[in-house]
């Protein structure tokens, strides 16, 4: 074992041992249904609910059937669905349905504003997992959407406004059917066998309504049809879980001002930790970031002295010509439930509030800020942790710091942990692989993608960021698809071929073969002559 290798083994002991302690799984979900065909009875779980209940007596109509059904149509929805249509022939052709609650595709993307799929990537020293992830960025960049880099490194900016577009073309052309404004409400189950899923119920402008699937992929982040179907998750509590974020976009920034500025003070990851007490191997410290903290330093003493959930600071994403600053990720918001409709109430409004804190200021405190305006605020917050299934296997931080092997992977994901005070960046060729099981909940013929799959805490602090979620959803979307295609149990499914369709798609699932060795071996310390 390298002297590296040692150092980050002993980063990750350190922090589990820390948060075994700390953190309290506060649920995991017992099934309760009744064996009366599409009818089940749910036990009510919302905290803000009085004692008096009200019961139901619905007739509900079957809207809809497919083969594939996509719940949720954020960057892990998208690759499910595109991925599931690929596998599509006319031999075996199979009917995929993506459903939406928003009004558009793109999710964290479109929604939240976060324009990076992988903001972690350096040059010559990341290793991809290819696939749709990286079919997103490229057809985003020829369809003009897509024209700049993330500061100080080589990752790709998407414009998110022009992404709905993008994303309704990539999903019209693929022969996917869609349907959007339409939200997950509760899982059908087979009455013949509570353990497997058959549909889901929804609802929307058009009144309630059934949608019977053979095979359902859980997109929806926060592993909604899984809860519902009564799969085991767990959930860290208020303290422990990561906190919200408000994104918005401002324009009016004289850009040579502001360049000078960061030039004269640049920021780096080692800044991080002024606001987040983080571990990090060392060589992250010195690499640039585009980084804003000491410009809040009164607003935050403010909120301090006031006991508000709130704090500021944290990274901008890219500086147009036109003077536009986007993807401004520096409202955050802790001690909230994101299952809880009135703590997303609460954050939502203080969030937006906060927006507005921020820009004042920002035009105070920031060289070529100071003419700036807002140009919008997300549609919804960013929300980084949740429910997490317990799968077939649970992924662990040390699989992901140890460049893990699996006979079942779907894909591969560079060996980058952002989250729960870790902060390990991406600049040594090192990869782990992603297995097919912790995307397999204890619930028949469901398929969970994107940041609600199986692992542990550390895990999950690199399984949430966006082109990791586009892997599982690949893999997911193509396991659902050859379950049904071969007419096997979605539990049973056959590996070799998943992985065979996978290949066919162009998904790197082993890795660079060769390359990984030769990046490992230099590009730890070559990296900074880079930036």
């Amino acid at each position: 074992m390298s002297d590296y290798e040692s150092k980050i083994q002993r980063l990750i002991g350190r922090w589990e041992g820390k948060k075994a302690e700390e953190a309290e799984v506060i649920e995991q979900h017992k099934r309760k249904a009744e064996r009366d065909g599409l009818r089940q009875t749910q036990t009510h779980t919302n905290p803000n609910a009085s004692v008096e209940t009200f019961r139901e007596n619905l007739d509900t109509p079957v809207v809809d059937k497919c083969d594939v059904l996509i719940v949720g149509g954020g960057p892990a929805g998208i690759s499910a669905a595109l991925a599931a249509a690929r596998t599509s022939t006319k031999e075996s052709p199979i009917d995929v349905l993506i459903l939406e609650r928003f009004g558009c595709f793109g999710g964290v993307i479109t929604t939240v504003g976060m324009e990076t799929l992988g903001w972690y990537r350096y040059e010559g020293c990341t290793v991809d997992s290819e696939g749709i992830g990286k079919e997103l960025e490229r057809v985003s960049k020829r369809m003009g959407g897509s024209d700049r880099k993330w500061a100080f490194n080589d990752s790709e900016c998407l414009d998110t406004e022009n992404f709905k577009f993008i994303a309704d073309t990539l999903l019209t052309e693929s022969g996917c059917r869609t349907l959007l404004h339409t939200a997950f409400v509760d899982a059908i189950m087979d009455p013949e066998d509570p353990n497997k899923l058959i549909g889901v119920a929804v609802e929307n402008k058009s009144g309630r309504g059934i949608i019977k699937a053979s095979r359902v992929v859980d997109c929806s982040g926060d592993a909604d049809v899984a809860a519902r179907a009564g799969s085991r998750f767990t959930k860290l509590n208020r303290k422990d879980a990561m906190g919200l974020t408000t994104v918005f976009n401002v324009v009016g920034v004289k850009k040579d001002d502001f360049l000078k500025h960061i030039e004269e003070k640049p920021a780096t990851y080692t800044d991080w930790s002024k606001t987040w007490q983080q571990d990090t191997t060392g060589k992250e410290d010195d690499l640039k970031s585009p980084y804003m903290q000491d410009e809040f330093e009164e607003l935050n003493s403010s909120k301090k002295e006031k006991k508000e959930p709130i704090s500021f600071g944290g990274s901008w994403s890219a500086l147009t010509e036109k003077g536009e600053a986007t993807n401004l990720n520096l409202v955050h918001l802790k001690g909230f439930d994101p299952l809880n409709a009135q703590d997303l109430t609460k954050a939502e409004i203080m969030g937006r509030k906060g927006v507005m804190e921020a820009v004042a200021a920002l035009k105070k405190t920031v060289p070529g800020f100071d003419d700036i305006k807002l140009r919008n605020v997300a549609m919804t917050m960013g929300i980084r942790d949740s429910r997490k299934i317990i799968g077939k296997y649970n992924l662990t931080g040390r699989d992901v710091a140890s460049q893990a092997k699996f006979e079942d992977t779907i894909g591969v994901f560079p060996e980058f942990i952002d989250g729960y005070n870790i902060l390990i960046l991406p600049t040594t060729g090192r990869f782990f692989e992603i297995p097919l099981r912790c995307l397999q909940p204890d619930t028949e013929n469901l398929f969970v993608a994107g940041r609600c799959c199986a692992g542990d805490m550390v895990s999950h602090a690199a399984m949430r960021n966006m082109m990791a979620c586009t892997v599982t959803g690949q893999g997911a979307g193509v396991a659902a698809a050859i379950s049904f295609r071969n007419k096997e149990l979605g539990s049973k499914v056959n590996i070799k071929d998943v992985q065979a369709e996978l290949v066919r798609q162009e998904v790197n699932i082993h890795g660079y073969v060769g390359a990984g060795a030769e990046w490992a071996s230099g590009m730890a310390s070559g990296i900074k002559s880079k930036i």
